[in-house]
């Protein structure tokens, strides 16, 4: 028996040994699932595959279907960029977004794919789009001239004449006048709505000079439509200072058209209505707190005969990311963050015990019910492996509709996370992630780097990300480790609440007890470890370049390291306000203390300064602050510096040159001798 044990064991390793390990390159191959949809009838399930094109820089973008009971799924597009497949009401159309005309256009193919037909031809563009329940209508959102509205013309004529303008200035009067990437133009988000068919544009927040719905960053839709196509759902910020305020409300308007009625009352924001199929109902997300944007996302519910409303979750302490109403609508399954894990969760509409729907340690997200209400469809993903589309039915094991990426996974050496939690100074339980390196060796010692996540109200977790891919950082033979300190989302408000004005207090400590912890195990060489970080975790790669020598070379990506100046230059001013409790000028203390350049003349420790030109979230200032204060005092420095990137490095060709820069630098500093 121990032959055979023996035998099997080599066998398991010589499989292993055979696998690449898990580049950028490969990375660049995986094919990027998202926004499912499932038909009517439970039959099928449509969705978006994303493909990286290196030479073209870009990522194309085409819808597939893959049929539930099983089979291959099935490219439907492939003329310009498609998006977002919607089915009809009565499961025999998808209506899509496709560039294939030159813009952005509502497009509406059979739901075999054949005969696709443009039904918008707006000059501002289309997006968003939503059927009515019977099928007659599709509700979307324009950014268009607050004065022209759906009048097509009147904004082809405003459009023609900026582009042709040889003035380029801008003039503002208010603040959030550029965000994220883009400077604010003349242009403001309404919502349209347009027949099926084709036709006649009507919109139906005309006049609005705030964006309907609001930015967002992600998660369920900021609109609905309501089950007897009657009147549309949508939440707005009307607040005159939109650059402090986090206030959105929702509001509920007649398809055709009328005026617009309040129904949400939190001083927090409010958003992702949807009603309920049999339309008592009307649920959403709320959050409590005004200007803090990463305050507790609870699930609420309104009786819409007597508006009546009724948290469902306040005794949950996890945020609501997002929900999906069972199909009788006596029941709602809600995603919750927890611990690093996201799964689903069913609770009856009057509140009550709550029931898990999803289990494991993987992610899950993308939640839909078949019209029976017996099988749940939704995309999950883990640190090993990118988003895939799964069922489940009551009571059986969860079964996948795609395997698009199984091919390259298995050519690749893709190792588990592992968690492990220590203790910090104050007894704080910090929970972490840690990845090996492929065919790691326990008698051996490898160099280990430290990823600090941002937000800072964010955490790392079973995910697959594409811009800070911790398989990628392994297989360059790190051990990667990965903490969750406090400010962590998935851990309980108060977890989440500890480090609001206090950046480089608690959350350091918790960091360090951590680096402490991993510099001890028996295969972690202490004299070689490097940390890096992203937004926040690039601010305490700054805090911690004046506070510690742990660590070999530092990677600061868009950083923030002079509070100060970050207070003025930033657009989101809910967000710094709320962490540092005013303007600069008003808590200076508070923005002294935690600001990274207050210790610069303690910088010692080589580090890579990487920032984007068009990063309006951190500006890009701030990383020019921070590579003149080490080049100043001769710290080994080196910037890297994107005039078409923003916050997030997201063009193919230009994440090359950051994972490839990246790795030389803090594989040069951990492999170099004293």
């Amino acid at each position: 028996m121990r032959r055979i044990a023996l035998f099997v064991l080599a066998a398991v390793t010589a499989a292993a040994a055979e696998k690449s390990p898990f580049t950028f390159e490969a990375m660049m191959k995986i094919k990027r699932l998202s926004e499912p949809h499932l038909s009517p009838d439970g039959s099928k399930v449509a969705f978006t595959v994303g493909a990286v094109d290196m030479e073209k820089n870009a990522q194309d973008r085409q819808i597939w279907i893959a049929p539930m009971d099983g089979g291959n799924p099935r490219q439907l597009t492939r003329d310009g960029r498609n998006t977002r497949p919607r089915f009809s009401p009565d499961g025999k159309s998808i209506a899509f977004i496709s560039t294939r005309g030159g813009s952005p256009q509502i497009w509406v193919m059979a739901a075999d794919g054949m005969n696709a037909k443009q039904v918008t031809r707006f000059a501002t563009g289309a997006d968003g789009h939503l059927w009515t329940t019977d099928g007659k209508m599709l509700v979307f959102t324009s950014e268009v001239y607050p004065e022209c509205n759906a009048d097509n013309a009147c904004n082809a004529k405003k459009l023609e004449a900026e582009e042709k303008s040889k003035v380029k200035a801008r003039i503002y009067t208010s603040l959030l006048y550029r965000h994220w990437t883009e400077w604010r133009g003349k242009r403001v988000k309404h919502l349209m709505a347009i027949p099926a068919e084709g036709g006649e544009v009507r919109d139906l927040t005309p006049g609005a000079q705030f964006d309907v719905p609001p930015f967002s960053l992600g998660g369920p839709d900021n609109y609905a439509v309501s089950p007897d196509s009657a009147e549309v759902c949508y939440s707005t910020n009307l607040d005159p200072d939109q650059a402090t305020s986090t206030n959105a409300e929702l509001f509920t308007i007649p398809i055709a058209g009328g005026e617009a009625k309040k129904i949400s009352t939190s001083p927090g924001a409010d958003s992702s209505p949807q009603y309920s199929p049999d339309g008592k109902w009307l649920a959403w997300r709320m959050q409590t707190r005004p200007g803090y944007e990463s305050d507790r996302w609870r699930l609420v519910v309104m009786d819409r005969a007597t508006s009546q409303i009724s948290i469902l979750t306040e005794n949950i302490d996890r945020h609501v990311t997002g929900f999906a109403w069972h199909p009788y609508s006596r029941r709602i399954a809600f995603l919750t963050e927890d611990r690093g894990h996201q799964h689903a969760q069913l609770i009856p509409v009057t509140g009550g015990a709550t029931r898990s729907l999803t289990q494991g340690s993987s992610h899950v997200d993308d939640l839909q019910f078949t019209a029976g209400g017996r099988t749940i469809v939704y995309t999950e993903v883990s640190g090993s492996s990118p988003t895939e589309i799964y069922k489940a039915a009551s009571g059986s094991a969860p079964v996948a509709l795609t395997r698009l990426n199984d091919e390259l996974l298995a050519a690749h050496d893709l190792r588990k996370l592992e968690e492990f939690t220590v203790a910090s100074p104050d007894g704080a339980q910090v929970h972490s992630f840690m990845l090996k390196p492929p065919g790691f060796d326990s008698s051996r010692k490898y160099p280990l780097l430290f990823l600090v996540h941002g937000g800072p109200q964010g955490a790392w977790g079973e995910s697959f990300s594409y811009r800070w891919n911790h398989q990628v950082f392994a297989s360059a033979g790190f051990v990667v480790v990965m903490p969750n300190p406090r400010g962590s989302t998935g851990y309980g408000t108060k977890f989440t609440d500890e480090i609001n004005a206090d950046w480089g207090g608690k959350v350091y400590d918790d960091l360090i007890s951590v680096a402490d912890y991993v510099s001890k195990l028996p295969y972690v060489d202490a004299n070689r470890m490097a940390a890096a970080g992203g937004s926040y975790g690039g601010y305490m790669v700054n805090w911690m370049l004046g506070h510690t020598d742990k660590f070999k070379a530092y990677v600061s990506h868009a950083g923030v390291y002079d509070l100060r100046s970050m207070g003025g230059e930033t657009e989101e001013l809910w967000f710094s306000t709320w962490e540092f409790k005013g303007f600069p000028w008003q808590t200076p203390e508070l923005h002294e203390k935690w600001s990274p350049s207050t210790y610069a003349a303690n910088f010692k420790t080589p580090t890579l300064v990487i920032h984007g030109e068009l990063d309006f979230r951190v500006p890009y200032g701030q990383g020019l602050q921070l590579f003149t204060a080490l080049q100043a005092q001769k710290v080994p420095s080196k910037l890297l510096i994107y005039p078409d990137e923003g916050h997030w490095i997201l063009k193919p060709q230009n994440s090359r040159l950051w994972y490839q820069t990246f790795l030389d630098w803090v594989t040069e500093w951990t492999t170099r001798k004293e």
